[in-house]
C-alpha cells in the first residue's frame, strides 16, 4: 500500500530538501550523489556512484530503509547486510523521518556509511 498523501508530500520534501540536497558536497557531484526511491511504504535513500570500470554508468548502493506503519504513525529503520537483505537495525520507530536520518548520518555502528 503506498503512502498516504500527506506523509508522501512530507517525505518528499524532507528527504530532497533538506536531506540529499545537503549530503554531497557541490564539488564533488560528479562522482558522488545522494538519492531516495519511494515504493509501497517504504522510503530507501542511496548513494550513487559511477561504476570503476565504466565511469559513464553509475551504480547504487543502498544506505538504509524506513518503512512506514499505518497502525501507528510511526516509522522503523532498517539496514541492508552485504547481500542487500534488510534487517531491523535496534532503534526506537518514530513519527518523524527526521528521527531516523538523524541516527543514520550518526551511524554509531558503523552499519550505514561503513
Amino acid at each position: 500500500m503506498p503512502l498516504p498523501k500527506h506523509v508522501r508530500d512530507y517525505v518528499e520534501r524532507t528527504m530532497t530538501v533538506d536531506y540529499c540536497a545537503n549530503r554531497v558536497s557541490e564539488r564533488v557531484r560528479d562522482r558522488l550523489r545522494v538519492g531516495f526511491q519511494t515504493r509501497g511504504n517504504s522510503v530507501t535513500p542511496f548513494e550513487e556512484r559511477p561504476q570503476f570500470q565504466n565511469p559513464s554508468h553509475w551504480i547504487k548502493v543502498v544506505i538504509a530503509q524506513f518503512r512506514y506503519n499505518y497502525a501507528n504513525g510511526q516509522w522503523s529503520l532498517s539496514c541492508a547486510d552485504r547481500n542487500s537483505r534488510w534487517h531491523d537495525y535496534e532503534f526506537n520507530a518514530a513519527r518523524d523521518i527526521r528521527t531516523l536520518l538523524r541516527e543514520v548520518d550518526a551511524d554509531p555502528t558503523g552499519i550505514f556509511w561503513g
